[in-house]
């Protein structure tokens, strides 16, 4: 994908700029100030000089496309003079047969969504949808069928085998979330909030849903669920739900549940408001640590005695079964 942006109006930003993307993965920078495309891993690709030559061809192309467009639109919808933002996200896409699908992109301008557009690769047609007050004449459609076809198209479907290739590892990863239910009692209240994190998962796409009793909560009593992303490249999502001090005393009990595209099973956490208080999750986990450490320590106090008992020839014959019974237990523990 590429998302375009033309500027009309002063700003410190250039007239015209492009972010290319793999999925989610930047891979090279392009504007209107330098007119040369710059690459995130730097411009020592053995086809460099056909990257920026099939840049150019596009990217201006696209330049000149966008700003009569955003000169059109800004008089067509009477908009007085000061800053307006014309943006296009175009791409191409291969399908899991290796087949390649449909170019698309979708305009936008001062931030209405206003028309999508698709290039359709075996009718070898375009398709426009919202359109704008858009009038081609026959040369004309003849000439955009031609160059989509024969230039943008190609060019687009080479870029990304290409790239693909290169960030398979990056872009076909999987990694499973990590999902915490949490609890923070509210200063300025006898209420909590409850939160639910998924975090480190990658791809991005995942379903996080509170339910309070077995039932789903609302989406409008629920704040957050936007997508961020972490610093090492991964995505993370919250859901947080204030429970007030008369709910809290009908002990309700709430679940955190998480589909992933990665996962066999969802990750279900369960919360009992009952049985709670603030602080209540952190001493589960150290109860929980110390009966561990407790089990462990007995368990391999038992296993030091079996041997040193074998050592000894105390229990003649036996001694090999009481150590592997001991070894036994200090695995059930963990």
């Amino acid at each position: 994908m590429a998302l375009a942006t033309y500027i009309v109006g002063q700003t410190p930003f250039p007239e015209f700029s492009v972010v290319v993307m793999l999925d989610d993965l930047q891979l090279a920078y392009y504007d209107s100030i330098g007119w040369k495309t710059i690459y995130r891993s730097g411009s020592d690709s053995k086809y460099y000089d056909e990257e920026q030559s099939d840049a150019g061809i596009v990217f201006r192309d696209m330049f000149y496309d966008m700003k009569d467009r955003a000169f059109y639109l800004k008089d067509h919808q009477n908009h007085t003079d000061g800053v307006h933002v014309h943006q296009r996200l175009v791409g191409c896409e291969l399908l899991n047969n290796e087949k390649t699908g449909p170019l698309h992109y979708w305009d936008a301008f001062g931030g209405q969504n206003m028309e999508e557009f698709i290039f359709d690769t075996e009718k070898h047609t375009i398709q426009v949808k919202m359109p704008w007050v858009i009038t081609w004449d026959q040369l004309k459609r003849l000439h955009e069928n031609f160059m989509y076809d024969n230039v943008y198209h190609p060019i687009c479907i080479k870029t990304l085998r290409r790239y693909l290739n290169m960030e398979k590892k990056n872009v076909m990863r999987k990694v499973k979330p990590r999902v915490r239910l949490m609890q923070k009692k509210l200063s300025d209240s006898q209420g909590l909030q409850i939160s639910c994190l998924a975090t480190g998962f990658y791809p991005r796409h995942i379903n996080l849903t509170l339910f309070r009793d077995a039932e789903l909560v609302d989406d409008d009593q629920i704040t957050g669920g936007e997508i961020l992303p972490n610093g090492d490249g991964t995505y993370q999502m919250r859901k947080s739900l204030i429970v007030s001090e008369e709910e809290l005393q009908k002990g309700h009990k709430y679940n955190c549940t998480a589909n992933y595209l990665n996962l066999d099973n969802k990750m279900d956490i369960v919360f009992d408001v009952a049985e709670s208080d603030p602080g209540s999750f952190s001493v589960s986990v150290v109860m929980g640590v110390l009966v561990f450490v407790g089990l462990s320590v007995l368990s391999i106090t038992a296993l030091i005695m079996r041997r040193k008992r074998r050592d000894t020839g105390s229990v003649s014959g036996t001694s090999q079964n009481q150590y592997v019974y001991a070894q036994t237990s200090v695995q059930d523990a963990t």
